[in-house]
């Protein structure tokens, strides 16, 4: 678990998931509350190659701020991780949208990786299957399966 930060549809994504013209929304670690998923031990032959394609995949419009924080393992274990979190002052931070603004963004989102929606329900769907439970994710996932927007 990381302390501190949480899950969230925080960033517009203008290559991966939207345009400039067209943004979609993707996940960014942002301030407050607590964020549960994966950590994963890389090894030290492996840790200069890791962070190179993570740092390449992550910031392809520098919206991120790496940094290394204390996380707890569910072994009770705690350890230093690299994440990338929301930069607050770059201009694709959308700040806590309404679940309807989000909707919207991702409806019509499509980038470098595929529509916008997929990206949802994809993540939505892994989330669930770890037992990572996203309430946002699972509103939208929800109407954009039924076509309700």
């Amino acid at each position: 678990m990381l302390s501190g930060w949480r899950r969230s549809l925080c960033v517009y994504s203008h290559v991966y998931r939207g345009t400039p013209d067209r943004p979609g929304l993707v996940l960014g670690l942002d301030r407050g509350g607590a964020c549960h998923g994966v950590a994963f031990r890389v090894e030290a032959a492996l840790r200069e190659p890791t962070i190179r394609y993570l740092r390449e995949r992550e910031q392809a419009t520098a919206v991120y701020i790496e940094r290394m924080v204390p996380i707890t393992l569910e072994s009770g274990e705690r350890v230093n991780a690299l994440t990338f979190v929301a930069d607050r002052m770059h201009p694709q931070y959308a700040g806590r949208l309404t679940r309807e603004a989000m909707l919207e963004l991702v409806r019509t989102g499509t980038g470098k990786l595929g529509d916008n929606a997929a990206y949802v329900t994809e993540t939505y769907n892994h989330l669930l299957a770890i037992g990572v439970r996203d309430r946002d994710l699972e509103w939208l996932s929800a109407r954009l399966r039924s076509g309700a927007y």
